[in-house]
């Protein structure tokens, strides 16, 4: 996500035909009444598919194999915390659908605040809490740096920091110690997560390329040295994690844009390859999922985030439909993850618009996108 985006603090059926929806075309609109799909069989524990992540533990073998096992066939819904660490957007998706998402993504944007009267990522209550209803958890890092060595300004952003990606490499650096010490806060939060048996889906270092393969700059700082800085942060990162003893982890690469191949860390540290998407129609969606399977046949592909494409706080171009992707066009998503924009500015801070309501309303409908209550049995009180 561009950092102008995180601030707005079988059985028979019959045919049915839904309410008009501006999202859908005609064809969409018609749907089968929804039913829970069959639960895919999952082998006993020896047989168990691997991550890339030799030492997984078992209950991240088990998501990894179901998500193996679905992968083409069923698309997970997932929703974004409203920031950092909450489930604010899968409330709003179940208010609007009686149904929670499969996923919930919390982000470590605020680690280097934390512990705080306001954000403390010690405090495992709302993953717990997300884990036991039976979701399943992810997260990623939107990984905040000082503006210069002792500035109090934090940004993801390369054309406001003097931090450097190379220079983290470098011991004793500002950089390298600043990097250490939230990586640390980090892996101690996801050791809690892991001694309490919580498997998560785990996106860090997104959109490395940015726009660089197209001539321009990277969006974030960890991408601003080139593609091999980059994929040498990646893979010291999963060798700390590794020898920290963090093995609840599936990890999430995100590819950016066509010609990034160089910023790829490689099949033996990334099982699920993420692509993030605004305002794209149903038959770029599907030629963007096309592409990025092509390249990455061994690995599963996700809608790793979607939305509306705006301009200031006005939506200037919609994201198709997840009918229109996967039903007319084909685009096999692992899961979609919609973001969130909540323009306060005008008094309709109830209105995300980045991700109109009718969107979740439809695709919520869908007998292959799948829920909270069909992922339930991964949880830890299923067990």
């Amino acid at each position: 996500m561009k950092l102008l985006k995180l601030y707005p603090i079988l059985l028979l059926s019959l045919t049915i035909i839904l309410p008009a929806c501006s999202e859908e075309t005609a064809e969409e609109i018609k749907t089968e009444i929804p039913v829970t799909p069959d639960e895919p069989d999952i082998p006993p524990s020896g047989e168990l598919l691997m991550p890339c992540d030799a030492q997984a533990t078992e209950q991240t073998q088990r998501i990894y194999t179901y998500l193996r096992s679905v992968y083409g066939e069923k698309c997970l819904s997932a929703t974004m915390a409203n920031v950092n660490w909450n489930t604010t957007e899968a409330g709003h998706v179940y208010r609007l659908t009686g149904k929670y998402p499969a996923i919930n993504c919390f982000d470590f944007i605020h680690t280097h605040y934390s512990p705080a009267d306001w954000i403390d990522y010690t405090d495992l209550t709302p993953v717990k809490e997300w884990a036991e209803a039976g979701g399943i958890v992810s997260l990623m890092w939107h990984f905040m740096v000082p503006a210069t060595e002792d500035s109090g300004n934090y940004t993801c952003s390369p054309t406001e920091t003097a931090f450097r990606c190379s220079n983290v490499f470098k011991e004793n650096s500002w950089e390298s110690k600043f990097f250490y010490a939230q990586l640390d806060k980090v892996c101690a939060t996801l050791l809690k997560l892991q001694e309490a048996g919580i498997s998560a889906l785990w996106r860090p270092l997104h959109e490395g390329a940015g726009n660089a393969p197209s001539g321009g700059t990277a969006w974030f700082w960890w991408g601003a040295d080139g593609a091999d800085s980059y994929v040498r942060l990646w893979k010291l990162m999963y060798s700390y994690m590794q020898q920290k003893g963090i093995h609840n982890l599936i990890w999430i690469w995100t590819v950016q844009n066509n010609g990034d191949e160089d910023w790829y860390p490689g099949n033996d540290c990334v099982d699920i390859i993420g692509r993030d998407l605004y305002g794209r129609g149903a038959t770029d969606s599907y030629n963007e999922w096309t592409t990025v399977s092509d390249r990455y046949a061994e690995k599963m592909v996700a809608l790793s985030e979607c939305g509306n494409l705006l301009d200031g706080r006005t939506v200037s171009a919609r994201q198709a439909s997840i009918g229109e992707q996967w039903s007319s066009k084909g685009a096999r998503w692992l899961y979609f993850m919609p973001w969130y924009d909540y323009d306060f500015n005008t008094g309709a801070a109830t209105t995300n618009v980045m991700c109109d309501n009718d969107f979740w309303t439809v695709a919520m409908t869908r007998n292959y996108v799948l829920t909270r209550e069909d992922v339930k049995h991964l949880s830890l009180t299923s067990k």
